[in-house]
């Protein structure tokens, strides 16, 4: 993700994680974050990374691609704006970061509301950059909707995780 504060085209893919092995390669750190804004066109996201704070805005997605605006803002800022203007619930996750094969995996651990989903994204310089896989990562998920953070606020994962598909029997 870009930690400045100019414009910047983020070019992701999520995938599921299916085992533990990830946890030993880099120190957790915890989020918050909650939407001021969230429909197709944009986002508008207020987070908290440890002591530090951001509002990032995220345009439409094309393909892979989309932009994206990154901001820091004072914390107690940021605190307010979760507490009295963003969308709940919140999301809260461990981010662990881990370098790998020449790129860094974001390694997201779900609590509350979503606890019990863990994914990986990958941020690339172009939408055909080959990247290696590790080990502990399974299905890619890019694609599906459900996954995005905005769409966790919304539908979030302990209600849809155990659900099963329309039309079929649990």
């Amino acid at each position: 993700m870009n930690k400045d504060t100019q414009a910047h085209t983020e070019i992701e893919r999520k995938f599921l994680v299916q085992d533990d092995r990830w946890r030993a390669l880099g120190v957790p750190v915890l989020f918050r974050q909650g939407y001021l804004a969230a429909d197709r066109q944009r986002v508008v996201r207020v987070r908290l990374e440890g002591e530090r704070a951001v509002l990032t805005i995220k345009g439409a997605t094309h393909g892979l691609t989309r932009s994206e605006f990154n901001y820091p803002i004072p914390r107690a800022d940021a605190e307010v704006m979760l507490e009295t203007l963003a969308q709940k619930p919140l999301i809260s996750k461990w981010r662990t970061v881990i370098e790998y094969a020449g790129h860094c995996w974001e390694v997201d651990e779900f609590l509350e509301d979503n606890a019990g989903l863990v994914v990986a994204e990958i941020e690339l310089s172009r939408e055909d950059e080959p990247f290696e896989k590790p080990d502990w990562i399974g299905e890619e998920v890019t694609g599906d909707p459900r996954y995005g953070n905005a769409s966790l606020v919304r539908y979030p994962y302990t209600v849809w995780a155990n659900t099963p598909p329309l039309g079929e029997e649990g």
